[in-house]
Parts: structure tokens; sequence; C-alpha cells
């Protein structure tokens, strides 16, 4: 089943998770049932305000989105215990068109690998080895179920013996005289309705006398065969059939072979790829956390395309993006961000627009198709407009950003202006996470003249607690710089009540000498009017890192 993920970047903010369902409920509208709200990082106490707001469920979370084993592998495992017969496992087989079985114990664990090469070479043994093909590994249990035939006497049938096979088709003296060479308890005597031979063996007390071709036991014999404790056994197959049928009656577990490779099913597949085409075996069971066994993965599975597509919304850069998002189609991008430097194999819709949110271009989704926008996706949408746009007070503002919100008031039945103080007041990250999360909450990553950094952004009502906390907050920025190999890692604070900002950087010092903003501390810089992390800090930053790389 194909899978369409609609998803955010990583550390998602209010505009990536409402922009994400918004979206997918447009897709879904629109004649796309498969598209799936997702996301890529945790939720935030602002997020889940909203989310509990409006009576919607969070994404579903999705890590990873490389193709895994678990995508291709056949999840249906058809499978055989230790203790079936060889003619069990040929019809399952044979049934299936398969040439390799999985082994499985109780607990569902693979216990080895049953291939029809393995198989054909037990029963059919090379010409060397004729002495083989009179081998009856089984019990008698075992025999008549797999002759499809009735144990009419038995004793001691559960147990496994080896035995020898001997048929009846020759002159009475002549099977007289080859009785002799062997111990009678050790032989599987298959004779049809020649009773000189059935009495013979009898008295001679073979292990068990099967006699074929459906053909009815007389009293006395039956009689006489209980009398020596003889188990006897009948079989609607010719004497042919029932020889060749008696060798297949053995348990597999003694031609399994207990050498064999296998895959976790949430190994990356291109991780896995090489390893299983360079081994000698055919299949590789799959298996769970707990060593079950879930999925059988083929060679030629490794060819099936993943059936995971992606529409990215909020973004439009790899490095910000869920992990294996470059190993599988993306079908959309609907962002407000400048470009990135992301590449398609094939041509996609590109919905890139120069407005304060996401959300105002999912919305205006809705609009332009007139298509029917429910009233919590609605309140959503507002929610990611207001949050990104500090209720239109962004620099990053546009008047498409004011018509669709107020469209969206009206269908939310919501005040933005009211909404918007509860909505900065829902959740102080400075006051509710430890430093290293706070830091991290909402940071992408950047790559540009060569350098790769970070730049993250808080919204607060005042700076109390930034100034309470600026040591440790700095110094956790450091360590999450160094830790990433960054350039730097900046951390912009912004004050909503008053649109002015701080910035926390730690980096390499000939770029930091490079920012001119006031530094009333070190690694603190005051920047007035500057909320835009999009439009104002980046630009100034990427100036800055252009300046430091010229020597200007």
């Amino acid at each position: 089943m194909t899978e369409i993920f609609v998803i955010g970047h990583r550390n998602p903010d209010t505009d990536a998770i409402c922009s994400a369902i918004g979206y997918a409920e447009f897709k879904r509208r629109t004649g796309m049932p498969e598209a799936v709200a997702a996301r890529c990082g945790d939720t935030n106490e602002r997020i889940d305000f909203v989310l509990n707001t409006f009576g919607v469920p969070s994404p579903r979370f999705i890590a990873d989105v490389s193709p895994k084993v678990r995508d291709v592998m056949q999840p249906e495992v058809l499978s055989v215990p230790p203790d079936a017969t060889a003619a069990e496992a040929l019809g399952l087989m044979d049934e299936h068109d398969i040439r390799v079985l999985p082994v499985l114990d109780l607990k569902g664990k693979c216990r080895g690998l049953l291939s029809l090469f393995k198989l054909s070479k037990f029963l059919f043994p090379a010409a060397n080895r004729l002495v083989d093909s009179r081998r009856v590994l089984s019990s008698l249990d075992n025999l008549a179920k797999t002759l499809g035939g009735k144990l009419l006497t038995g004793h001691e049938t559960e147990r496994e013996e080896d035995l020898i096979l001997m048929i009846g088709a020759m002159k009475l003296e002549s099977f007289a005289e080859r009785l002799k060479r062997y111990q009678p308890e050790k032989l599987v005597v298959v004779v049809g309705d020649r009773m000189d031979i059935q009495h013979l063996a009898i008295n001679a007390g073979v292990r068990v006398l099967i006699v074929t071709g459906g053909m009815a036991v007389e009293p006395h014999i039956l009689e006489a065969s209980q009398q020596n404790r003889v188990s006897l056994i009948t079989s609607p197959h010719d004497s042919s059939t029932t020889a060749s049928l008696c060798r297949s009656a053995v348990a597999i577990r003694h031609m399994l072979n207990e050498e064999f490779l296998s895959f976790r099913e949430d190994a990356h597949l291109n991780a896995v790829r090489a390893e299983a085409a360079s081994s000698g075996f055919a299949a590789f069971p799959v298996t769970d956390e707990e060593g079950r066994t879930v999925g059988v993965l083929s060679k030629a599975d490794f060819l099936k395309p993943v059936e995971r597509k992606l529409i990215l919304v909020d973004h439009n850069e790899l490095s910000q993006a869920v992990q294996g998002a470059d190993e599988v189609e993306i079908l959309e991008i609907i962002d407000h961000h400048r470009l990135g430097s992301m590449t398609t194999q094939q041509p996609i819709l590109f919905r890139n627009e120069p407005v304060g949110s996401t959300s105002t271009i999912v919305a205006d989704c809705f609009f332009r198709h007139g298509v029917e926008l429910p009233k919590p996706i609605a309140g959503l949408l507002l929610a990611g407009l207001v949050s990104d746009t500090l209720n239109l007070t962004s620099p990053t503002t546009t008047a498409r950003d004011s018509e669709i919100l107020a469209r969206l008031e009206k269908i939310a039945e919501i005040n933005a202006r009211e909404f918007t103080e509860k909505l900065f007041a829902s959740g102080s990250l400075l006051t509710l996470k430890p430093a290293p999360q706070a830091i991290t909450t909402d940071a992408k990553e950047y790559r540009e003249n060569g350098a790769t950094f970070s730049v993250a952004q808080i919204e607060e009502v005042g700076f109390y607690q930034f100034w309470k906390r600026k040591d440790e907050l700095l110094a956790a920025l450091e360590d999450y710089r160094h830790g990433r190999n960054y350039f730097f890692s900046a951390l912009l604070v912004t004050n909503v009540t008053t649109q002015q900002s701080l910035m926390l950087l730690a980096g390499h010092k000939k770029f930091v000498d490079r920012i001119d903003y006031p530094e009333p501390e070190p690694g603190v810089f005051e920047l007035s009017n500057v909320v835009s992390r999009k439009k104002q800090l980046l630009p100034y930053l990427t100036h800055c890192l252009q300046r430091m790389k010229s020597g200007n």
C-alpha cells in the first residue's frame, strides 16, 4: 500500500505541524486518500496547546523514511516446525511455488532453512549412496500420516526410529533369505496382497508391515500382528509409491540448514543489500526486536519499489528534512522560505511563496480550489499563521497573510489577537525545558559559502527567563555546535510583546567578531527590531559569513 506522508522539518514549530495537518486534509479532499500528516520531531507545549484547542490529534511520528527491510519483505511467513515431515514441507513448497522454507520453533524463532535442493538430495540420494534410499528415519505415526494410511495396530508409534525399507516383491524363498540379513525390529516391509510374505514378515517380528494398494487386511493377519507386536499400516498407494513416500516421512529437523543469514525488519535496505547479494543464500528470515520471524526476504525483493512518498511543507532543504528523504520520491514541496539546494529525479509541484507562513499557502489552496475547509483545520491554519507572523507584526507579513487570516477567523470563529496572546503564554521553553532542549527545539541547519551552521528561535513574553539562564544556554549552545561540528550556532530569543530580540552566538572567533550589533555581554547581542529568523537574521548571518570568507 502506498504511503504519502505530508511532513514538516525537523524540530517542528507550530506552522510546520499545522500546515502538515492542513495540507494532508486538502490532499485527501482532492483525490489523494493516502495522504497522512506526519512529523519528524517532538511537539512542544505551544503545539500541544493548539492541537488540544481544536481537538486534532498530533501527526504520526516518523523518524526515518529510508527504505527498510520491512518495506519489501514478504510479510506472510510460510513456515514449518522442526517436527514437520519432508512430505508436508514439499507439499507447502509445491503449493506456493517456493524453494526455501524457514523452520520456526513455537516462539516463532528461526531454527534453520529448508531448501528444495536439500530435500531432493535427501530423498533422491546419489548413485554411490543407494543404501540411503532404503533408510526410513521416522516415527510410525508420521509414516501413517505421510502415506495417508491407517495404523491398524501399533506399538510405541510416537518414537522416532532409524529403520530399513524392504519391499516384498520377490519369491517367498528369496524374501526369507533377505530377511536373515537384517535385524527384524529395524525393518519396514512394504507388500501388496501377498499373504505368504505378510505371514513371514509378521512371524519374523519386523517393526512394521505396510500393506499397499488399499487392500483389506485379513483378520488372521491382523490377529497375528497383534500377537507378535508387529505394527501394521495400510496404504492407499501402490508399493512403489508407498516406498517413495516412506522416505519423506522424515522430520525436517534432520535436514535443515542451521547456518543462515537473517536481517532485522528495521534495517536499512541499502545497508544490507551488498551483504545479501554476496551471500550464497536465496532467502533471509526477517526478525523483529525480540528475534521472532516476521517476514522473509529474497534477493528478488530488493528490486521492489518502495511505496513511500513525501510531500514536504515549511521547508525545502534536505538538511532540515526527515532522515531518508533523499532515498524516497518527493511529490510536492509547499514552502515560504528561501530556496535550498534540493534536487529531485523528476519534475514536482513546488509552490514557494514570499508570505509569512506555510499555513497561509495551505489555506489559500482550500480557498482557491473551492474545497470545504473544516472548522478545526481552519483553527490550526490560523494558529500556524499567527505563530509565524507574530499575529501579522513580523516583517515577513504580507497583505496576503492579512487577507487569509481574516477569512480563517470567520471559519474558525476565533479572534486572532486573543488567541495569539493565549498561544504565546501557553508554554515558555526557557521555563519548561532544560537548556540543551530549549536551544534545539526549533533549530534549523543551513549550508552557505562552504560552512554548515544552525539557527534556532524561541518566542517569549519578556526576557526575564533568558537573563536568568543565559550562562547555561550559552554553554549548551557551544556544546551543541561542537557536537555537530558547526561553524557557528545561533539562538534568537524574541520578545513577542516588544518585537525585540536577543541573540546568543557560539562559533569561531573570526566569525563572531563580524557581528556588529551591540554586545552587552560576551556572546549576547541586542538585535533591535529583528524578529524574523528567515527574513532578517539569516540574511544578516550569511552576509557576515560572506564578508569573513572574502576578508572584508
